[in-house]
């Protein structure tokens, strides 16, 4: 239902970011829906487009009744009235909030790995699957990433993804998000078999690059947030030191 009339002030109001229903964006409706009475009307805003097909079916099976969405500065604004079945008493919506946030602590991450020829390996998870060389490569060219080219695009994509998250969910317009990301091994003869030694990763570095015209400091606080919040860097963290750096261009 676009275009529909919003009331001028909702019982309460989150923004959702650029989160889709199945990455964290329900947790978050059901506890902004604790501060809203049986029959008060919640407004998500959100910029992810799989909301608008995604939220109607949702709130009809959590007994809440969907109102319609409305277009806003750069978002839309969708709003959810709370129905008087699901939600008849705040226990039971805190108990239903409750059971789903431990499910999402409990949840495991599984993939498949195969060898696939020499220095050829597929990984397997979901619906994903992707190839990767040598555990460490100096060619200059090779048909696969190697593996440690692949843990540094880890981390440099679930920081990427996650400072744009985390810019969305506080009204930041950003135009452009890059970022570099250096690592150096301890010893790589150590891996190579030709030395004692280290292996493993002795630093890593990675810099931010956001191109905005929107508030600057508010940008910063967002990538320290996307920072702390991610589980690939919070991981190497306690392991390696890591040097995070941000700049607005």
């Amino acid at each position: 239902m676009p275009g529909y009339v919003p009331p001028s002030l909702p019982d309460q109001v989150f923004d959702g970011g650029d989160l889709d229903c199945g990455s964290g964006l329900i947790l978050l409706i059901r506890e902004n829906m604790l501060a809203v009475p049986v029959g008060g009307v919640l407004e998500m805003r959100s910029r992810e487009p799989t909301v608008a097909s995604d939220l109607p079916p949702w709130c009809r099976m959590a007994g809440h009744e969907y109102l319609g969405s409305a277009e806003g500065d750069g978002y839309a604004r969708y709003f959810v009235r709370r129905g008087e079945v699901a939600a008849d008493s705040d226990a039971s919506e805190a108990r239903q909030l409750a059971e789903d946030k431990e499910k999402a602590r409990q949840y495991e991450w599984r993939l498949r790995v195969r060898h696939a020829g020499h220095q050829h390996t597929k990984v397997y998870c979901r619906n994903f699957g992707w190839d990767l060389g040598q555990p460490a490569s100096f060619e200059e060219k090779d048909t696969h990433p190697c593996a440690v080219e692949a843990l540094l695009g880890a981390l440099g994509g679930a920081l990427c993804s996650g400072y744009a998250t985390e810019c969305a969910r506080s009204g930041l317009e950003i135009d452009d998000i890059e970022l570099t990301v250096r690592g150096k091994l301890g010893n790589i003869l150590a891996h190579m078999g030709l030395e004692d030694g280290d292996p493993s990763f002795s630093a890593i570095e990675v810099k931010c690059f956001a191109s905005t015209m929107d508030d600057e400091d508010g940008a910063r606080k967002a990538w320290e947030r996307a920072v702390a919040r991610s589980p690939v860097a919070a991981t190497l963290a306690k392991a390696v030191d890591i040097t995070f750096k941000f700049a607005v261009v």
